[in-house]
């Protein structure tokens, strides 16, 4: 019998996958399934986009890339970061990764081993802590409280620090609440990491220029007292419309970035080369598309949360980032996993139960609004008729 490391006995996974199976499975079986469980905009990636790579194929970009990135690509994101962030980026200090989870798995694989902590949020994106457990580190959930309107709390950020904390990952704006941390708590937070130089800072900002109704977005790469240790994980799947294309970046600390490259020679080599064309021309070219997509996410926000409130038993918070909706249905009777089984197999809608982010994730399930405003309303109809009529 083959044996594996124990590592991998404690990995686990991201569920939104094996919902999508699920309901790719039963609309196979000519069942009709409104998806609103993928966190993947429904857009198309912008036109002159996907020019840039089918230029690039033909002009034979073909080949090997340097490992980080090409460097037009990283000077790109540099100017990108810098026009967003007020502060300077050294183009030598972003790697070019495919997805943004690589990034989560570099950073938790250089600080976790058995005797150190890692902070993490709770609800959170699953990978978070999975990767943590699989380095045999001790995952510290931040509560990411409803009634702090889904931002995590600085004062009780800093409450979990302890003397063998060696990573902190936050994630704002964020998955699943859709939660935005205001800029002053941020300050409270960074003013408290400031004291302990001995802990790395993984900052999620994947969702970064995605926020509503004059919601900021407070990078932490703005602030120079942590950018020593800062990792600042960002990318183009949710911005772009290009989670197919497997693309994101990191900008590292100097003291990080020549074991972040060595991993990236160990493990993937380079990012296809023709997509990091389109990487550039996504960054450096017209915008409008950009606007264009949050302005329909927006409506589809509106439209989703008034829905949710009119539902028996599940109550919603306004969502100010990201494209997902975290509603309360405790009042339901029913647990939240079970529902969200529920309401695939029986009314043929996919959410994600909140325990699939964490264990501050019962009580409440995932929506993601990245679907048509026709087929979040059916959806909406189709929840409130189970409801009506469904047991716990």
């Amino acid at each position: 019998m083959l044996k594996t490391i124990e590592a991998f006995n404690r990995i686990g996974e991201e569920n939104a996958f094996a919902v999508l199976a699920r309901a790719t499975e039963l609309a196979g079986e000519g069942r009709d399934i409104i998806n609103l469980g993928i966190g993947q905009p429904d857009f198309r990636t912008p036109e002159h986009i996907v020019e840039a790579a089918v230029k690039a194929l033909r002009d034979g970009e073909h080949g090997y890339t340097p490992a980080t990135g090409i460097l037009p690509l990283r000077e790109a994101v540099a100017a990108d970061v810098e026009k967003r962030t007020g502060a300077a980026v050294d183009p030598g200090n972003v790697v070019v990764v495919p997805g943004g989870k690589v990034t989560m798995f570099m950073a938790i694989l250089m600080f976790g081993e058995p005797g150190v902590d890692i902070l993490y949020p709770d609800p959170g994106f699953p990978i978070y802590r999975s990767m943590i457990e699989f380095t045999g580190a001790n995952p510290v959930p931040i509560p990411i409280r409803e009634e702090n309107e889904f931002a995590f709390s600085a004062e009780e950020t800093l409450s979990l620090l302890t003397p063998n904390t060696r990573l902190v990952i936050l994630n704002s704006p964020a998955n699943p609440t859709g939660g935005v941390t205001p800029r002053a708590e941020i300050k409270k937070l960074v003013a408290g990491l400031a004291k302990r130089p001995d802990i790395a800072i993984l900052s999620d900002e994947i969702y970064g220029q995605m926020t509503y109704e004059g919601a900021e977005h407070c990078s932490l790469y703005g602030f120079e007292e942590i950018r020593d240790r800062l990792i600042l994980l960002d990318g183009w799947s949710k911005t772009y419309a290009m989670t197919g294309w497997r693309m994101g970046y990191a900008v590292w600390p100097e003291a990080l970035l020549d074991k972040a490259r060595k991993l990236a020679v160990n493990c993937w080599s380079c990012v296809n080369a023709p997509a990091q064309f389109a990487g550039i021309a996504a960054l450096t070219g017209p915008q409008d598309a950009v606007a264009r997509m949050m302005a329909e996410f927006d409506i589809r926000r509106k439209l989703v949360v008034e829905g949710l409130n009119a539902l028996p038993g599940v109550s919603a918070r306004v969502p100010m980032g990201a494209f997902y909706a975290f509603p309360n249905i405790r009042e339901t009777g029913f647990k939240a996993k079970p529902l969200a089984r529920a309401l695939l197999e029986e009314a043929g809608v996919a959410v994600i139960g909140g325990p699939d982010f964490g264990v501050l994730g019962e009580g409440y399930i995932r929506l993601s609004y990245a679907n048509s405003a026709e087929n979040i309303s059916r959806a909406l109809k189709r929840m409130e008729e189970f409801l009506a009529s469904a047991r716990p």
